[in-house]
């Protein structure tokens, strides 16, 4: 009874593994020849290489002796892995009858592809890139397909957006890295992104709407400087340039934040500058400053960019300049070697500098200088009409009637008729 129940059991065991090899096919080549690739928990079949389809061969784990399936097996040039796991991970040979080599396969064991995450920015208004990052490591050999499309709005009537034509390729750039670039976008218009992530055991896609508006941020401002204000052992003069990346057009401006702040202190103090260069005023005497400064559309469209590096700078400890003579050479003061016993600088003061800096451009002087004609004309143009109305109507003293005027209803009480005389 033993033997007949382990007979039934040997032939169902041939059965199920018939099935199972009739139903899994040996997968395609993808990634190194030699190769092949599956799940973790999944059966896996290997095929040998280089024997025909259906030839019975013998399989062994390279390194190994011990036969793993021999060639009475019925499955031919297969050999399934049921559940396979980390341990099944490596190289098989396969020998035919006559112990030739039939071929080697490795096996490499992952996960299929899930989602990308997938991010957009524009650095300008005509230009932007995607980049993008599994949300899963599959441990396979993976790759990317991308492309957009352009998406336009038929109408205020309400109706949905419509996709125009394409899809095109967005073009990875340097190719085979995990950003791509799309160039003369419209800054009004939307974009649907596309990334799909591609491994041997399948793909997964992200899609993604954008518009240039939104994910515009700016590179940071360049080439900044700091520098002292001679005489003024308060004051900063920063300057910057525009970043190479934005176009310089008059109807797309950027606008400006700068943040400072003393050696050794951890808070920022922050102004917003109106060009590009700003005056700190309130500088701490005598200590380096650290200095950095970041851009954003001047609309408020997207996001501040990041903060430039950072640069140092030192407030002025030296006297004011000194007027050029007439003769047109400075005067030149012998410089006196510092004594070793002199005494220790004053500590850096924390108040104000009440000092003004005069630093107003020629349109403002003249501004000021029309607006001080202009009342200059209103007060004496009020003068003399006050005066025209004072000499016209002064009593001018001679008997005799009055010309009717301004306050000719106003007569004396001793003038009326019929009044006594007191």
């Amino acid at each position: 009874m033993s033997s007949s129940c382990s007979g039934l059991s040997r032939v169902l065991v041939a059965v199920a593994t018939a099935l199972v090899s009739a139903s899994t096919s040996c997968p395609q080549a993808w990634g190194p020849p030699g190769v092949q690739y599956g799940q973790p928990g999944r059966s896996m079949t290997l095929c040998c290489p280089g024997v025909t389809a259906g030839a019975p061969v013998s399989w062994f784990r390279d390194g190994e002796t011990s036969l793993l399936q021999g060639p009475d097996s019925g499955l031919g040039h297969e050999l399934v892995l049921a559940l396979a796991d980390s341990t099944d991970e490596g190289t098989y040979i396969c020998r035919t009858l006559d112990g030739a080599l039939g071929g080697m396969v490795t096996l490499q064991l992952g996960y299929p592809p899930a989602r990308p995450i997938v991010s957009c920015r524009a650095a300008d208004y005509e230009n932007f890139s995607c980049t993008w990052s599994p949300s899963q490591v599959s441990g396979l050999p993976t790759r990317y397909l991308t492309s957009y499309r352009k998406k336009t709005v038929p109408g205020a009537d309400g109706q949905r957006m419509s996709l125009s034509t394409g899809p095109w390729p967005c073009p990875q750039e340097p190719p085979g890295a995990a950003r791509c670039m799309v160039h003369g976008a419209e800054f009004w218009s939307q974009y649907r992104i596309n990334v799909t992530e591609v491994n041997p055991l399948g793909a997964s896609t992200r899609l993604l709407d954008v518009s240039l508006q939104s994910i515009l941020r700016p590179d940071p401002p360049q080439g900044l400087r700091v520098e002292s204000v001679p005489g003024y052992p308060r004051r900063l003069r920063a300057s910057w340039m525009y970043p190479a990346s934005w176009p310089r057009q008059p109807h797309f401006l950027l606008k400006f934040r700068l943040q400072y702040r003393p050696v050794q202190h951890p808070a920022w103090s922050m102004v917003e500058p109106a060009g590009l260069e700003e005056v700190i005023t309130d500088a701490v005497a005598g200590l380096p400053h650290a200095v950095r400064v970041s851009a954003r559309d001047f609309l408020d469209a997207g996001t501040w960019s990041a903060w430039s590096p950072e640069a140092w700078g030192t407030p002025s400890t030296g006297p004011l300049p000194k007027e050029m003579p007439a003769g047109g050479q400075p005067h030149m003061q012998r410089e006196e070697n510092p004594q070793a016993n002199s005494p220790a600088p004053p500590r850096p003061s924390l108040l104000p500098d009440p000092r003004p800096l005069d630093h107003r451009d020629p349109l403002e002087q003249m501004a000021v200088l029309a607006s001080l004609g202009i009342f200059s004309f209103l007060g004496l143009a009020a003068g003399a009409l006050a005066l025209g109305l004072w000499l016209r109507l002064k009593p001018d003293g001679k008997d005799g009637p009055q010309k009717p005027g301004f306050l000719a209803p106003m007569i004396p009480v001793d003038k009326l008729p019929g009044a006594p005389n007191l």
